[in-house]
């Protein structure tokens, strides 16, 4: 096994322990926050091993860096304490429906292989940064200005919000 192989399958473990680690702790938010920052860490070392160093760094960026950061902020906002939450108790149809759950779940994706078309060849610049660009600016460039002027009005109405607020 090669160097990046075994790098993916060493991420990939982390990703799923780590995002098990954060849907199990319930009682402590920050404690699943910080998983979740681990899993996103995580999916950017993917990325990168698959050759997609764009997304990795939109991955770092946006998930582990604006959101993550924001979600911390809110639950620290909140003060939410370890007994404001307690989980209910497994019951009858509550297990009954996880089976259910699962024996669909199942189902679906012994019928998956069969249902997948063929995959196409990919080119190996796709995802580059150039290719990215290309898009943008050439095929997209009414929606990215429309998304940037809606950007910028949010951004302006935050600041008229806070300058209000102040006065």
């Amino acid at each position: 096994m090669s160097f990046a192989a075994g790098l993916f399958y060493v991420m990939a473990a982390l990703a799923v322990v780590t995002a098990l680690g954060m849907v199990l702790n319930l009682r402590n938010t920050v404690a699943g926050a910080m998983c979740l920052v681990v899993t996103m860490i995580s999916l950017a070392v993917i990325y990168v091993v698959l050759d997609a160093h764009f997304v990795a760094v939109l991955q770092i960026m946006v998930y582990a860096g604006a959101i993550l950061v924001l979600f911390l902020f809110v639950v620290m906002l909140l003060n939410l304490r370890s007994d404001a939450f307690t989980p209910s108790r497994a019951t009858a149809p509550k297990v009954v429906g996880a089976a259910v759950g699962v024996a669909v779940l199942a189902a679906f994706l012994a019928k998956l292989p069969d249902a997948l078309p063929k995959v196409a060849e990919i080119p190996a610049d796709f995802g580059s940064y150039r290719q990215v660009g290309l898009a943008l600016y050439r095929d997209y460039v009414v929606p990215f200005e429309v998304a940037s002027f809606l950007l910028l009005a949010a951004v302006v109405g935050a600041v008229v919000l806070a300058k209000r607020r102040l006065s």
